[in-house]
């Protein structure tokens, strides 16, 4: 009985290796490669999938799902003989599982070389300042390149990406300082333009004050000018209304005199004939008013010692004006 029982039990055992051998379930989005007695029979899909236990075996397994490959720094050289290290990044997709499977032997590497090998065909004719600022134009041109080589393969290279762009440590010096140098040139230019603009909004300004003050003194001359013309021709008219005579004209001279002696600097004035006139005409009435007092004292005040009289100024035979010094006064 013993015997029987262990061959039953190999039996399942042989059953369910069967089993499992025989049913192949294959995730979404992946593929996989069977063979029969080592040649390829067919290409597995996602699903429930029924193969020949021990027959058939499964040789390879193949995500279909886009693949992201970052490549290590590859030294490329520019065509001004300079050496750049170059970060690239591959965005590739398997399109056909059994050509990812037999036509290389392995794809990621032969993308691998490859992406150099063209990396540094379309680096090698371009300079360094190109290089730094032509990223689209190589990522374009690196893409067409590895798509045509890797459609034979079953793989399609949707984009290629530059990661890194590194010149020499001395370059990069070099580029820094030209780029501080062109930053402190702006700087200069736009703090320049600041202070000429600066100055020209200050000078119109200025120019726009002067403008306003100066008709702001024209219009308060022009005003102040009327004022005086209209006070003049108000005194003028008050004289004309009140018809002086010849007495109160001379009293008016008088009291100018005091006015145009005044100053330390006039040593030397001129005294108008009017001044003769009046103070002739004063003088005669001031001779009037004596004569009557004289009589009404009972004394002789019409002879000359007994009143006080201004000689006449003009008797007809001087000058009609007259210099005269202007007397010390301590």
């Amino acid at each position: 009985m013993e015997p029987v029982i262990i061959v039953l039990i190999i039996l399942v055992v042989l059953v369910f290796i069967a089993l499992i051998k025989t049913i192949q379930v294959i995730p979404q989005a992946s593929a996989a490669i069977v063979e029969r007695f080592g040649r390829y029979t067919r290409t597995l899909n996602a699903g429930l999938n029924i193969v020949v236990p021990f027959i058939d075996t499964i040789r390879n397994r193949i995500d279909l799902r886009e693949q992201v490959v970052p490549f290590p720094p590859q030294p490329v050289i520019t065509q001004d003989n300079l050496v750049v290290n170059i970060d690239t990044v591959i965005y590739y997709q398997v399109t056909d599982a059994r050509a990812a499977t037999y036509e290389v032997a392995s794809y990621i590497q032969a993308i691998e070389q490859l992406t150099v090998t063209t990396l540094r065909n379309i680096i090698g004719g371009m300079d360094l300042e190109r290089t730094l600022t032509s990223r689209e134009e190589i990522n374009a041109a690196l893409r067409g390149v590895l798509d045509e080589a890797t459609g034979k393969w079953g793989i399609r290279v949707n984009r290629v990406e530059l990661k890194a762009i590194e010149p020499p440590t001395s370059i990069q010096d070099s580029m820094e300082k030209q780029m501080r140098a062109d930053r402190d040139k702006r700087a200069a230019i736009l703090q320049a333009e600041g202070v000429r603009q600066s100055e020209i909004l200050r000078a119109e300004g200025e120019k726009q004050s002067q403008i306003l003050r100066a008709e702001g003194e024209a219009k308060a001359a022009a005003l102040r000018a009327e004022g005086e013309a209209q006070a003049v021709r108000t005194v003028f008219e008050a004289i004309h209304a009140g018809d002086p005579d010849q007495k109160l004209l001379s009293y008016q001279y008088l009291q100018m005199l005091p006015k145009i002696a005044e100053g330390d600097a006039n040593k030397l004035w001129i005294v108008p004939s009017e001044i003769g006139d009046a103070l002739k005409g004063l003088s005669g009435a001031m001779g009037n008013f004596g004569s009557l007092g004289g009589n009404s004292g009972g004394g002789n005040g019409g002879g000359n010692g007994g009143g006080n009289t201004v000689p006449a100024q003009n008797d007809g035979r001087n000058s009609p004006s007259e210099r005269r010094e202007k007397p010390f006064i301590d």
